[in-house]
């Protein structure tokens, strides 16, 4: 099987069940930039210290169900192929509440707006978040056209927060003071 098919050339892709769209539209928008949102989060990876297994262990996790959510994005409900794919559940919404909860109550208490930086991991933790409410917004523009999982949009949203919070408990961890915003 080769990479590439050709089949794109001319701006269009296909949605599982065969359906060909233009590559701007808001759907192919909308999965397109959770792909975005999960590579980020893959460039993070790659920078986390050995010592940080758990947080490692928890955005592989987040991964996943990125390329499940993309699955539910790209396969419209009652298509062809809508009874094959996973659609995200409010199980998978709570988990993430519970990671919020969790990365919140062991990182630094919340003192004011923080500028992305300090570690770098940490840094590219805050640019996958901004990824993420940029995916939630696409998704919002593609929810007032067609019918979308709610619970894609609800995942969506507790992911940006819980990369902020994952970003903050790194930053900690690695003794890496976060700016502050400080209104000029």
């Amino acid at each position: 099987m080769k990479l590439y098919t050709r089949s794109g050339d001319a701006g269009e892709t296909g949605l599982f069940g065969g359906e060909r769209l233009p590559k701007d539209d808001p759907r192919v928008e909308a999965y397109g930039d959770v792909d975005e949102a999960s590579s980020q989060i893959g460039f993070a990876l790659s920078l986390l210290p050995e010592t940080a297994t758990t947080l490692s262990e928890d955005l592989r996790a987040i991964q996943h169900s990125l390329f499940d959510l993309g699955a539910d994005l790209a396969t419209r409900e009652g298509g062809p192929y809508a009874e094959k794919v996973r659609r995200v559940s409010a199980e998978e919404v709570e988990e993430l509440e519970r990671q919020i909860d969790r990365y919140s109550e062991e990182g630094p208490p919340f003192e004011g707006f923080v500028l992305p930086g300090g570690h770098p991991a940490a840094a590219a933790l805050q640019v996958a978040r901004a990824v993420c409410r940029r995916a939630e917004r696409r998704t919002v523009t593609l929810s007032r056209a067609e019918k979308v999982n709610p619970e894609i949009l609800r995942y969506l949203n507790r992911l940006s927060d819980l990369l902020f919070a994952m970003a903050r408990w790194l930053n900690q961890q690695q003794g890496v003071s976060e700016p502050l915003w400080k209104s000029r």
